[in-house]
């Protein structure tokens, strides 16, 4: 018998009664899968997997401090469940005592659903969107496009239980969708994306009507010269930047003077207004259509993030309040060392305040200017400004009085999250938004465009 027989809150459970450490905590992560994918408008493959994650955390005491030991493997047996138990002591036992160490978390209402079946996806997700995709493939051809890309769906139920008494469980959704249409030549190119909890909200009719008219901005081709442009940045760029921002938004970190939230002479910038426009950037895990999980779920400690947090109630946090910088990111230890609040990270990321102007209609508004489509190979250049490097892809164009008149080369990027910003002009309308290049880690965001008057490109890329 394997461990997939069993229910996932009795391996939890079995787990931490074999425990024989001060302390300990369980995590089972019951994931399960299905996709699409499709090339040259005919779908070419489909499945549906399953799968468990068994994580197991071991805390032991002793003179100098609590040490902590973490083992995850994936396909257990239960004859399996007591070495990996055996394994987690044996690495604490191994280690030093944990900088991050704290008390386990308690107090925490038992999930009503706990001992319930694990939540799955299956291929009945698709029933609406494969016939909508199919008829997508039959206006792309009649129109001379080519469409490639793939949809996925996962449903991952998380049973976290722990030696001080916590029970919790939580399901998490989570679907991708990227389409490209391609003239059939290969020379023109274009992408679009859609985050979806069922892909009940997403319509492959409108994103390829959407591609179709990138593919016919693209006929007229201009060559441009590396420079400052005012560039109209849509959603998905300024989600893959601000998400880059909030990973680097350690309060600890910062009150070491180790980022661009470090005050010099020390401290935080914590307080310190970031931006003219009102915007605000915020994490809740209710916010609807983006939920995510309303506790830590800590498979290691790591920057602020700490095993020790598991189960900790998540609330509603504003990273940035009205252009003002409010909270920095900050495990319980990341606090005490601090005196920052308690603000640990939430998976999901909203930035709002803009003006209500749709992206075209911010095209409309702009005399001269650079339309982008996507960022991607985004890479850290300097901490200290959060300076990062990237590229464009799959289409710039140029608007000229109001209308896109042609695509132009791409480019590579230099410039900081936090800079842009301070630098926006014009925020629009905040709607969900899919990162193109984060999208495999990070996909419940929801943005604005952002106007920027000035954006850094810094040399000619010869990227598609």
């Amino acid at each position: 018998m394997n461990a997939r027989s069993s229910k996932p809150h009795e391996i939890v459970e079995r787990a931490l009664a074999l425990s024989r450490a001060d302390g300990c905590v369980v995590i089972a992560d019951e994931e399960s899968t299905a996709n699409l994918r499709w090339a040259g408008n005919a779908l070419t493959t489909n499945g549906v997997t399953r799968g468990r994650t068994l994580t197991v955390i071991a805390t032991v005491d002793g003179a100098q401090g609590t040490a902590s030991g973490v083992v995850s493997r994936s396909a257990v047996t239960v004859d399996e469940l007591e070495p990996l138990v055996r394994a987690a002591e044996a690495a604490a036992r191994g280690a030093g005592p944990a900088e991050d160490a704290q008390p386990l978390v308690t107090g925490v209402e038992p999930s009503a659903d706990f001992t319930e079946a694990p939540a799955e996806t299956s291929s009945a997700v698709f029933a609406d969107f494969a016939p909508a995709l199919g008829e997508a493939f039959a206006r792309a051809r009649a129109g001379g496009r080519e469409l490639y890309g793939f949809a996925n769906h996962e449903l991952v139920s998380s049973y976290l239980g722990t030696s001080a008494g916590l029970r919790l469980r939580h399901d998490q959704p989570n679907g991708t969708l990227e389409l490209n249409a391609k003239s059939p030549d290969r020379t023109r190119s274009a992408w679009a994306g859609r985050s979806t909890r069922d892909f009940k909200d997403v319509d492959p009719a409108e994103l390829d009507a959407e591609l179709a008219v990138r593919l016919g901005w693209a006929e007229r081709r201009l060559e441009l010269p590396a420079g400052r442009y005012e560039t109209l940045l849509p959603p998905t760029a300024v989600a893959d930047l601000l998400i880059y921002q909030l990973w680097s938004a350690s309060g600890r970190d910062a009150a070491e003077g180790r980022t661009v939230f470090s005050r010099p002479g020390g401290g935080t910038r914590v307080g310190e207004k970031l931006a003219d426009l009102p915007l605000t950037l915020r994490s809740d895990p209710d916010e609807p259509g983006l939920e995510s999980a309303p506790f830590v779920i800590a498979h290691s400690s790591g920057g602020d993030q700490s095993v020790f947090d598991n189960g900790l109630p998540l609330n509603a946090t504003e990273w940035i309040r009205a252009g003002e910088l409010a909270h920095l990111t900050t495990s319980r230890h990341g606090a005490g060392l601090t005196g920052l609040p308690v603000a640990p990270g939430i998976d999901n990321l909203i930035l709002d305040g803009g003006e209500g102007r749709s992206l075209q209609e911010m095209v409309a508004a702009t005399e001269r200017g650079l339309l982008l489509t996507c960022l991607w190979y985004i890479r850290e250049v300097d901490p200290a400004t959060l300076l990062l490097t990237g590229l464009t892809r799959d289409g710039v164009y140029l608007v000229e009085n109001g209308e896109v008149t042609g695509e132009v080369n791409n480019f590579r990027f230099n410039e900081s999250p936090v800079d842009l910003l301070g630098r926006a002009t014009e925020a629009g309308r905040t709607e969900k938004t899919l990162p193109r290049e984060w999208g495999d880690w990070f996909t419940r965001a929801a943005m604005p465009a952002l106007r920027i008057p000035d954006f850094n490109m810094s040399s000619v890329s010869q990227g598609v």
